[in-house]
């Protein structure tokens, strides 16, 4: 690898972080970078590294979230428990499920999600009633199924689904959603590593130092959202959501 791709890297990897803290789809900066600076590495060994890279980054979002605001571990807890799980069947499906089939389902999603966000100027900025413990207990463990599985077998903009789901259906703000999305993204990286790593699918050396920058970026965007609020979070959520439909339309399409 040349000093460029390496200082390319580092440099995707700070600004992963920092928009993975706020609004998830740090995989979208990740992900493109490492296929560019590692075109002889297998898809395996690009998804490994990249999991080595978010997972510091996620926890140290998680844990500043943690020590500023009280994170709802009724929902992030069932739902983190349930996408470790999930995670793992999404990897192994890779096999036999072609992603060319996801990859529209995805873009139409995501389109929708950006549309009633855009429309929505409310939405997420305060929370609302939150459901019986119960309810939200089964809710939390079935979104986790749902999204684990999805970020094990495809994963671009997971973490964005994440925030959504707990802004829509457990009425949370965007800022408190974004920090129970950062205790799950962490099981589901902490699952793929647990997948990738044993089979020789992670450069350590290249994942470690992504890994640093990662952490950086990640401290200065939780900074950032818990200082301007759900407002900052919800318009970095729009801006990442209408990349990520961008990057995918691309993929899709051209």
């Amino acid at each position: 690898m040349s000093e460029v791709d390496l200082v390319l890297l580092l440099a995707a990897a700070l600004f992963a972080g920092f928009v993975d803290a706020v609004a998830g789809g740090g995989g979208l900066i990740q992900v493109p970078t490492l296929l560019v600076a590692l075109p002889a590495e297998s898809p395996a060994t690009v998804f490994g590294t990249n999991k080595v890279a978010s997972i510091f980054g996620t926890a140290n979002a998680a844990i500043r979230y943690a020590r500023r605001i009280a994170l709802p571990w009724r929902i992030a807890l069932p739902a983190a428990a349930a996408a470790f799980l999930f995670s793992f069947v999404g990897a192994a499906a890779v096999a036999w499920m072609p992603k060319q089939v996801v990859r529209p389902l995805v873009l139409c999603l995501l389109f929708l999600v950006l549309v009633y966000t855009v429309i929505k100027p409310q939405f997420g900025v305060a929370a609302g009633t939150p459901l019986a413990a119960a309810t939200e207990r089964r809710a939390a463990m079935l979104v986790g199924a749902v999204l684990g599985f999805y970020d094990g077998f495809f994963g671009p903009g997971a973490g964005s689904f994440m925030i959504f789901a707990f802004v829509h259906w457990f009425r949370l703000d965007f800022l408190h959603a974004s920090s129970a999305a950062k205790v799950v993204n962490f099981s589901t990286n902490a699952a793929a590593l647990a997948y990738f790593a044993p089979s020789g699918h992670v450069l350590w050396a290249v994942g470690l130092g992504m890994a640093a920058f990662n952490i950086v970026g990640a401290l200065l965007g939780a900074r950032l959202a818990l200082r301007h609020g759900s407002g900052f979070v919800r318009w970095v959520f729009i801006v990442v959501a209408a990349a990520l439909i961008v990057r995918l339309g691309y993929d899709t399409f051209v």
